[in-house]
């Protein structure tokens, strides 16, 4: 899969020590939960890429123009046990410059088109403002708020039908 800036290459093994600056970076993970420590990171992506061989999608995002890892985009089921989710992780320095929405938009049109699914949501926390405002920018609306892993969540869902009105 592709972006105008970005290739979204499927998760390997060789990807380790990218998605690593991911799990141990505090601002990219500061409403994840916190860090992963540096002796459980192995294991945790040992344990993403079991998933994504059985049911689960991720993709590492890289720049087109030099192969720059920048970031990790995944569908996986929601905790709900309904539905999927689109997540997202972006190293700092590719903050802002639009770069999670472009990954964004092809991932959901995956979902409906060749997963054949008929909604994808996406949770994060209310407090991280940029991360709600991505998810409307994208077309999703705000369908509930909650209290999970000690902190208010809000989810953002879009059917097909509403997603393909609005392309």
């Amino acid at each position: 899969m592709e972006t105008n800036r970005c290739n979204l290459v499927r998760l390997q093994k060789n990807d380790y020590e990218d998605v690593k600056l991911i799990y141990t970076n505090e601002k990219v993970r500061k409403y994840l939960g916190g860090t992963i420590p540096e002796e459980h990171t192995l294991n945790k992506f040992l344990d993403t890429l079991k998933r994504s061989q059985t049911g689960s999608y991720y993709w590492v995002v890289r720049l087109k123009s030099n192969n720059d890892f920048i970031g990790l985009v995944s569908l996986d089921k929601h905790v709900d046990g309904q539905n999927i989710e689109v997540s997202y992780e972006f190293l700092p320095d590719w903050w802002g410059h639009g770069y999670a929405k472009e990954v964004i938009n092809p991932i959901v049109t995956y979902v409906f088109n060749d997963l054949n699914l008929t909604k994808v949501i996406a949770e994060t926390q209310t407090a991280n403002h940029s991360s709600c405002r991505l998810l409307e920018r994208v077309g999703m609306k705000l369908e509930q708020t909650i209290i999970r892993y000690g902190a208010e969540q809000a989810i953002y869902g879009i059917e097909k039908q509403r997603y393909h009105s609005n392309q």
